[in-house]
């Protein structure tokens, strides 16, 4: 059947939108799972984050007297329109308000670099440049680079080539090998793609396919871009129509709103009236967006949000992007802090518990402790265990709130901690292997929710060290806001301002981490 361009772009939007709201009970869930339909069943499109954001960019590049897509309007737009706090978007905006620009703002202090949240936008670049996936791939990477790096943004540009080259392609493999085309040698996303297609190839049941990508791919984050990619490749290769596809993609778990919203985008491209009314009907074809997208003039339904993107179209420039990129110093955004040693052996500390740790609610005695100035990186920082001087690691660093009346403390780290502000004892936990440092879901005993009045506080964080089975410890620091969870700008500077680069010193252990900590 021959298709129009505007039949490949409606149904781009309705596959996203269908496989959005089936995904979205079961995300975070470990599969494999077994759902068959949408439950509970719906009565209209669940808001959805993968659409939501796409909609914000082609309203206001729609309003546009002269559009272009640049990172730095993509900037303005997130911070004008989005409230979502969640996982990199959070980091991103906070990188934003402290006077980083992208593509710093998603490389910086970041552990998310790698998740999904930028893969789930390339839709739309895709549609704005049907059948050129080079300039949907650099549409692409002026998004990305707001919140990712790495992996991060090579998934949303694999997406976006592959999705783009749909609109005129309708071979799998032709349409990965071009997608490939631009997808560096040596990238997760590259190797977990050609390995998913191989695996299919063996014609192995899918669930043994999802076994292999998770022992080689998965991380504790269920939003990793690299996993979800290949559930991706999965359910497109080992499907045989539109509904089996989305419910394979849906059942290998992990991030299923996101994994199985782009699969039914590409679907919906490649061959709108596969999708089944089945599907359809129970969303109807209003566009349904978060109570956190603010102050936007969007359409109401699906239909007018393709003719919208089909106009933007029409108006966009031919060539591909080229923007300059903005100088940065990451030391400027370093975090002041004073670093102690204690041993529970060593008589200091009257009592311990199993953690070697001060009990919850004892103060210990730090008159004794010699401090010693240093910085951190940013609020994600790692100490190997060879660079620990004794059995606890102090780390000394004043917090200021601004405005805020009651704050989220999270102290996210792999190794037993305890936390004392203004010399109080407020809270303590036990080290985690099961990393997801996000303020709005952190662990059980990870965080807490404190009242704290206006000024700078003193604040002291134990750490103790890890055992001999693990070389570092890893710890992110973040202070937010309550209830929304956006992090406070600036927290742990004194001042609220960029800390001079030469007032600072490197301590011997801290390790900078990038996406390769990860």
């Amino acid at each position: 059947m021959t298709y129009t361009l505007r039949d490949q772009v409606l149904g781009c939007w309705v596959g996203k939108a269908v496989g959005g709201t089936l995904g979205q009970t079961f995300e975070g869930l470990e599969g494999p799972l077994e759902a068959d339909f949408y439950t509970p069943v719906p009565t209209e499109m669940v808001p959805n984050d993968d659409l939501d954001l796409q909609v914000v960019f082609a309203a206001v590049l729609s309003g546009m007297d002269e559009p272009r897509v640049d990172r730095h309007l993509l900037a303005k737009a997130w911070r004008k329109h989005v409230g979502f706090p969640w996982n990199e978007y959070g980091v991103a905006l906070r990188n934003f308000a402290e006077g980083i620009r992208p593509p710093h703002t998603g490389s910086f202090d970041n552990w998310f670099t790698c998740g999904e949240g930028a893969a789930i936008r390339s839709e739309l670049w895709a549609c704005l440049a049907a059948g050129d996936p080079d300039r949907a791939a650099a549409y692409a990477y002026e998004d990305a680079c707001f919140d990712h790096a790495g992996d991060g943004i090579v998934a949303a540009q694999f997406l976006a080539r592959l999705q783009s080259y749909a609109f005129v392609e309708s071979d799998c493999d032709r349409l990965l090998d071009v997608a490939l085309e631009g997808v560096p040698f040596g990238s997760g996303i590259r190797d977990v793609v050609q390995d998913t297609r191989a695996w299919v190839a063996e014609a192995i049941h899918w669930t043994e396919v999802r076994s292999r990508i998770m022992a080689k791919y998965g991380r504790s984050d269920f939003t990793d871009v690299r996993p979800n990619t290949g559930f991706v490749i999965l359910g497109w290769l080992a499907g045989r129509d539109f509904s089996e596809r989305i419910l394979i993609c849906n059942n290998c778990g992990e991030d299923t709103d996101s994994s199985t919203a782009s699969l039914g985008a590409l679907l919906g491209i490649l061959d709108p009236g596969s999708i089944d009314a089945r599907w359809v009907e129970p969303i109807g074809h209003d566009l349904v967006l978060n109570d956190d997208i603010y102050d936007l003039d969007a359409p109401p339904t699906i239909e007018g949000f393709t003719d919208l993107v089909l106009a933007l179209r029409d108006r966009l420039p031919s060539e591909v992007p080229s923007t300059a990129e903005s100088e940065f110093d990451p030391a400027a955004f370093s975090i002041p802090v004073r670093i102690g040693w204690m041993n529970t052996l060593s008589g200091r500390w009257d009592i311990r518990d199993q953690t070697e740790l001060p009990p919850a609610g004892t103060v210990p005695d730090l008159s004794a402790v010699e401090f010693v100035e240093c910085s951190l990186p940013g609020t994600w920082f790692s100490w190997e265990r060879s660079a620990f001087e004794d059995r606890i690691l102090l780390v000394r660093l004043t917090l200021d709130a601004g405005d805020a009346d009651t704050i989220r403390l999270m102290v996210h780290s792999s190794e037993h901690f305890r936390v004392w502000l203004d010399g109080e004892y407020l809270f303590g936990g036990q080290g985690t292997q099961y990393a997801f440092p996000a303020p709005h879901m952190a662990p059980v005993g990870q965080f807490t929710d404190v009242g704290i009045g206006q000024g700078a506080h003193d604040l002291v964080v134990a750490i103790k060290r890890p055992p001999s089975t693990r070389s570092r410890a890893e710890i992110v620091l973040a202070a937010t806001t309550v209830p929304d969870a956006h992090w406070i700008p600036h927290a742990f500077r004194p001042g609220r301002r960029p800390v001079p680069a030469e007032a600072l010193g490197w301590s011997r252990g801290i390790v900078e981490l990038t996406e390769g900590g990860r």
